[in-house]
């Protein structure tokens, strides 16, 4: 099996180092100081779990590595519609496509028998077909990312927590290429069930990921400040209770309550959000997957948002703005 990771950041690498030390081919794409590191030393990943070094072949150009069987997507959301140049070389006629995305994937009502809207774009995060064209559809296998990590240095990897890494198909078939990859993933020591509902898991993620993200960012709060700050926590209450009631009219049902998912982003203490983190390091803010796409959504099935549509223009602004010079217009 020919595996490819496609943006070989925290993630990625880690899922890399760990697919090759479990016996997978495995090549890593990545870019600068990050690159030369892991070319020289591997990829050194320091864990609870025990430290270890892998050495799979790293490269800036797909057109080295080929057609795959796998390419496990690293890269933000925002960013697939432009992938498609660095994508083209590792897709042969049966390639699947993995992307370890948070909030709402493109194929999301693809294959979704039964439903009102299967078949439906979702706009936000595919607008015109953009992605769609770039990864398709029927190559797309989900996967929902329960796992902490960090570029300590390049090259260097700190694993925090969490080894799960839940697949599905977007029709809930447990397919042959979902539990081959599965099997995988587990003989490199990580955790990855073939979901038959893996849209359940993508809302019971997107519950913490659409209020604790664009939040943290408009607060510059951790995920412990958000939950002890009374009048915040139970904005984060009303936005998860909105994005619950989303979730069951587009035909899901997360079976975990808001409390529970409160207290658990408690538990995970001083904490910043990956959006938080990009907006402190001047990165564009992924803010359409994990919150403009709900309440898209919420349109959709004709759900009341108020909550998530007023976080979500706030933080549209703080975005357009982080990006515009002041004085300009």
């Amino acid at each position: 099996m020919k595996v490819a990771v496609l943006g070989a950041g925290a993630i990625g690498a880690y899922v890399g180092a760990a697919l090759h030390r479990g016996g997978t081919e495995v090549h890593l794409i990545a870019r600068r100081a990050h690159l030369a590191a892991m070319r020289e030393r591997g990829v050194r990943v320091l864990s609870p779990r025990g430290d270890f070094t892998a050495h799979p072949h790293v490269t800036d150009d797909p057109a080295e590595v080929g057609e795959v069987d796998y390419v496990f997507l690293g890269l933000k959301a925002n960013s697939y519609a432009s992938s498609g140049p660095l994508l083209a070389p590792l897709l042969g006629p049966e390639t699947a496509v993995v992307a370890a995305q948070n909030g709402i994937p493109w194929w999301y009502f693809h294959g979704l028998r039964g439903h009102p809207l299967e078949g439906r774009r979702v706009e936000t995060v595919d607008p015109g077909g953009a992605v769609t064209a770039v990864l398709g559809l029927r190559r797309a296998i989900g996967c929902v990312v329960y796992c902490s990590t960090v570029i300590e240095e390049p090259g260097l990897i700190r694993h925090l927590e969490g080894t799960r890494f839940s697949l599905g198909e977007p029709d809930g078939e447990i397919s042959a290429r979902a539990k081959v990859l599965s099997a995988a993933l587990i003989a490199g020591g990580l955790k990855a069930p073939v979901e038959p509902a893996l849209r359940d898991d993508i809302w019971i993620k997107l519950m913490g990921n659409v209020a604790f993200n664009p939040l943290s960012a408009l607060t510059r709060a951790t995920m412990a400040q958000m939950c002890e700050h009374d009048d915040t926590r139970e904005l984060v209450a009303t936005m998860m209770t909105e994005t619950l009631a989303i979730a069951r009219a587009a035909g899901s049902d997360p079976g975990v309550s808001v409390e529970k998912r409160i207290d658990g982003a408690w538990r995970v203490g001083h904490h910043k959000t990956s959006m938080l983190q990009d907006l402190e390091a001047g990165k564009p803010l992924e803010i359409d997957a994990i919150i403009g796409a709900v309440v898209e959504l919420a349109g959709l099935t004709g759900v009341p948002a108020p909550a998530l549509r007023y976080v979500h223009a706030a933080v549209s602004l703080l975005d357009h703005t982080s990006k515009v010079p002041v004085g300009s217009h």
